[in-house]
């Protein structure tokens, strides 16, 4: 049986990374494009190398060519300028638009059949218009933001309650940004409320929200905290695991539900629009949406949030981009 073919379009630090996850879980071939000339053909090289190391078989290729992603079965772009200290994701609109429009042309030529996962911000913004340039169903366009989002407040919780992050679950809904909506009510480790779990530690409510709402706004603001601390670049380690994560679900149909920005038809009253909802990936990529019941504070957050989505997608036709 043939080996997947992974397309990673960007070959920068979350490039880099993906190649290496990839190669070392042998989830198929990669090829690394990138438009900087020998750049992607250094780093495929280096991590080849290892091969014998990590004990990994499969072929890993470098290109300033398109073409070479021709029947890729899943694509990930990354390609963007990164942000950087005092740069919202919104301020990287225009330029990443024009980059994303050149992507996406390409991967409508050489991959036609492919599912892709956008990591590049405005993430919401640049997997509307990935869809759109490409024409690909909608299912088949997903971006990745929510579960980093959600590893990320789960990190925290864990932190605070001094227990493993493998047993808290948290999640994230919204856009990938200042808006986003980290559910608290919903947030808990192997089945107990962390709102309770915290109201035991400090045997006080009040307090027990003050660390929770720091918590969130910890969240919310994560991305900018790892920018802050680089101060050359974005975060890439953790973005790659999390892309990493939905493209194992699709390439070995596992139904995972995860937090994914997919296009909504209805679901949670939002029409037309991606956003980050919890969604079965499988095969076919965003194979379904799952609704759950949000009270009128968690639906007037995720409103908000949609909110600024629509007025990037809007920006974004006022632009002409």
């Amino acid at each position: 049986m043939a080996r997947k073919k992974i397309a990673l379009i960007g070959g920068g630090q979350i490039g880099g990374v993906l190649t290496q996850l990839i190669a070392m879980k042998q989830l198929g071939d990669v090829v690394l494009y990138d438009i900087v000339e020998d750049l992607p053909q250094g780093k495929g090289l280096d991590i080849a190398e290892a091969s014998r190391v990590d004990l990994f078989d499969v072929h890993v290729k470098g290109t300033n060519d398109y073409k070479d992603i021709e029947g890729a079965d899943i694509v990930i772009i990354t390609a963007g300028l990164p942000r950087k200290p005092g740069m919202s994701r919104d301020d990287l609109l225009v330029t990443n638009a024009k980059i994303m429009h050149l992507v996406a042309e390409n991967v409508k030529k050489y991959a036609p059949n492919s599912i892709v996962i956008v990591i590049s911000n405005p993430l919401d913004a640049m997997v509307t218009l990935c869809q759109k340039i490409t024409g690909f169903p909608t299912h088949k366009v997903i971006g990745q933001a929510g579960i980093l989002d959600s590893s990320r407040f789960a990190t925290f919780i864990a932190w605070e309650l001094g227990v493993s992050v493998k047993d808290v679950n948290a999640l994230v809904l919204g856009g990938h940004g200042d808006t986003m909506v980290p559910l608290i009510r919903y947030a808990n480790v192997n089945g107990i409320p962390v709102m309770e779990l915290l109201e035991r530690k400090y045997k006080d409510k009040a307090k027990a929200k003050e660390v929770m709402d720091a918590m969130v706004n910890r969240t919310k603001m994560a991305g900018g905290e790892v920018v802050k601390l680089l101060k050359t670049g974005s975060a890439f380690y953790s973005p790659a695991s999390s892309a990493i994560a939905m493209a194992e679900a699709i390439l070995f149909d596992e139904k995972r539900v995860l937090p994914t920005c997919a296009y909504l038809n209805g679901e949670f009253g939002i029409n037309g629009y991606y956003v980050g909802v919890p969604a079965v990936l499988g095969e076919g990529g965003a194979e379904k949406i799952i609704e759950l019941t949000l009270n009128e504070e968690e639906k007037a957050l995720l409103d908000n949030s949609v909110k600024a989505v629509k007025e990037l997608v809007v920006d974004m036709e006022r632009l002409g981009l």
